[in-house]
């Protein structure tokens, strides 16, 4: 069996895999805000989602999601997270001391790419995988492969002027910042009436106007809570990007597991890595 460890800015969630991708379990818990009260966290949770020596025992892989940056050198890992004051961590321990099994981390965007990216309709061309939650992530792929520029592919970092006002993308169009500025509890909640329409698009526009010029994607794919409103604003973004850039070609497409791309592409990590 594989276990993925999905860490969040404010959840944790992990999740057990049979050898053929079945999520067998999970459990979600809260991210402790020290890395001291996080480490005891995660081995304490650890042990409570696998109770018994025999199901550790059958675990082959572990690999876990970080929301930023992994450097992996000779001997050692490091992370620069990017919604989390870590500067320092070791996350092997509370997992090497109860499973005997390799260890791999991978930039939780990228997961999701490899996962949403690399299915068998979306392997032909270049692939741009953005999911739109706490912040804007993304990743990309090309023939069903991750490129390596997707390391360095921090759309939601890049500053947009809106309304007057120079932001972060993803203070302007991250699922977080549209519940703010629609003062609303959750983006199902929101009510895509005229003006709301035309607000969504001009945020969502603004990266993905310069995405399309500098990465030529055949495929966007939509990810996170965003997605859920997909059907709802899909043909209305494409007829606005086209009247700024050539898109004729371009396919705009829901994530098939909009808030799980991660877990499940942590799942494929560990399969294809863990004979290495």
């Amino acid at each position: 069996m594989y276990l993925a460890i999905d860490i969040g800015g404010t959840k944790t969630l992990l999740a057990l895999f049979s050898p053929h991708g079945l999520c067998l379990k999970r459990l979600k818990f809260e991210t402790a805000s020290s890395p001291a009260a996080y480490t005891k966290s995660l081995y304490e949770h650890l042990r409570a989602f696998l109770p018994h020596d025999f199901c550790r025992r059958h675990i082959r892989a572990v690999t876990v999601a970080i929301p930023g940056v992994v450097k992996i050198g000779p001997n050692s890992c490091s992370f620069k997270f990017g919604n989390l004051d870590w500067p320092h961590i070791d996350l092997i321990p509370p997992i090497k001391k109860l499973f005997d099994a390799k260890i791999f981390f991978a930039n939780d965007a990228n997961l999701a790419t490899l996962y949403e990216a690399t299915r068998p309709l979306r392997k032909k061309g270049k692939s741009v995988y953005l999911t739109f939650s706490t912040g804007i992530g993304g990743g990309i792929a090309k023939n069903g492969k991750l490129l390596k520029t997707s390391d360095a592919f921090e759309p939601g970092h890049v500053k947009y002027t809106y309304q007057n006002t120079s932001k972060e993308w993803e203070d302007l169009a991250s699922a977080k910042a549209l519940i703010e500025a629609y003062q609303i509890p959750a983006l199902q909640d929101l009510v895509l009436d005229d003006l709301h329409l035309e607000d969504l698009i001009a945020r969502l526009s603004l990266g993905l106007l310069d995405i399309i010029d500098q990465e030529s994607p055949k495929t966007i794919i939509i990810g996170g809570p965003l997605a859920f409103l997909f059907k709802k604003f899909k043909k209305p973004l494409l007829e606005s990007l086209k009247t700024s850039i050539k898109t004729e070609h371009l396919r705009l497409l829901k994530a098939r597991r909009p808030t799980e791309s991660v877990i499940y592409g942590a799942y494929l990590y560990s399969k294809q890595n863990y004979r290495k």
